[in-house]
């Protein structure tokens, strides 16, 4: 969000024609929701060649968008009393066991419920402050339906530390995911860049300009009909990483709409993928701490049927 209302204007390219006024929108601005755009639209704040549209009008090639976003407005980000599934505390860390469809922290359209919510209220005043008041205490983040394992720092001491192993890729991440398709190498290693997609601005994507190196492992743990159960270790920790790799090599995650092929016979909510250890130098005993959260029930329960 910006710090004052700032208008901007974009040409529709023939990639983009045919999309719904509030898709489009919403894929120009990623860090904003669908929603958001539906209601600056009932605003007036958003024209299609000088005309205000409804959220379902198709944009055309060569149509010029003017959107009028108005400066964010502060929030007050409050604790809330929500269960966490705690998998190890002290006095600087916290590592949770995050639900699926939970928000790590607060966003445009995801100001509650969210886990910062959540710790706020576990931790009272006892969460790190290095990247601000809207995500205290959080030093990395998984997506919104993948569960699984997540440190929370308690002190900017121990949030510089956590931060260094992350950018230095020491830190231990292994996740599980079931895949669609067959894949026939018993383990092996995508490496490929990964960067924002240069027209659906939510999709990130291989080999992209500007995009940055990532590298992750992969192991076979069991062949079903039509689908394979995985375990991935990331060397890189690229926003939507496997996700976008195991696209890329035509074995995206069961579930995920966004980079699979829409098809959710199960009717899931998002992909399949469970952070399933956590590993790293604790910040102030220097000993290694490695964290293992159970899969969860749905994740179980799926994998006990014929696939």
């Amino acid at each position: 969000m910006f710090s004052e209302d700032v208008t901007q204007e974009f040409e529709i390219s023939i990639e983009q024609a045919g999309q719904r006024l509030d898709k489009t929108l919403s894929l120009l601005y990623p860090e904003l929701s669908r929603s958001f755009f539906q209601k600056l639209i009932k605003e007036g704040q958003i024209s299609v060649n000088n005309i205000p549209r409804k959220a379902n009008y198709s944009v055309g090639e060569g149509d010029i968008l003017c959107v009028t976003i108005p400066k964010a407005q502060e929030i007050a980000i409050l604790p809330e009393n929500i269960p966490l599934d705690i998998l190890y505390e002290d006095e600087d860390v916290l590592v949770v066991n995050k639900s699926k469809g939970m928000v790590v922290h607060p966003s445009a359209g995801h100001y509650s419920g969210t886990l910062v919510n959540a710790v706020m209220y576990h931790c009272k005043d006892s969460l790190s402050g290095i990247n601000g008041e809207i995500r205290p205490g959080i030093v990395h983040r998984i997506d919104m339906d993948t569960t699984g394992a997540l440190i929370v720092c308690k002190n900017d001491h121990a949030h510089l530390k956590i931060a260094e192993q992350i950018k230095e890729h020491s830190v231990t991440r292994r996740y599980l995911g079931i895949v669609k398709g067959i894949v026939r190498e018993e383990s092996g290693r995508i490496e490929g860049t990964i960067g924002r997609h240069p027209v659906e601005r939510k999709k990130m994507a291989v080999n992209v300009p500007n995009g940055k190196p990532a590298v992750t492992h992969y192991r076979v743990l069991e062949r079903f009909s039509s689908h394979t159960f995985m375990e991935f270790e990331l060397e890189t920790g690229r926003t939507h990483q496997i996700r976008v790799h195991m696209a890329s090599i035509g074995h995206p995650l069961l579930g995920d709409s966004i980079y699979g092929n829409g098809k959710n016979p199960w009717k899931l909510q998002g992909q399949t993928l469970h952070a399933a250890v956590i590993g790293f130098i604790h910040p102030s005993t220097g000993n290694y701490l490695e964290v293992e959260a159970s899969l969860p029930e749905y994740f179980e329960t799926l994998l006990k049927k014929p696939l």
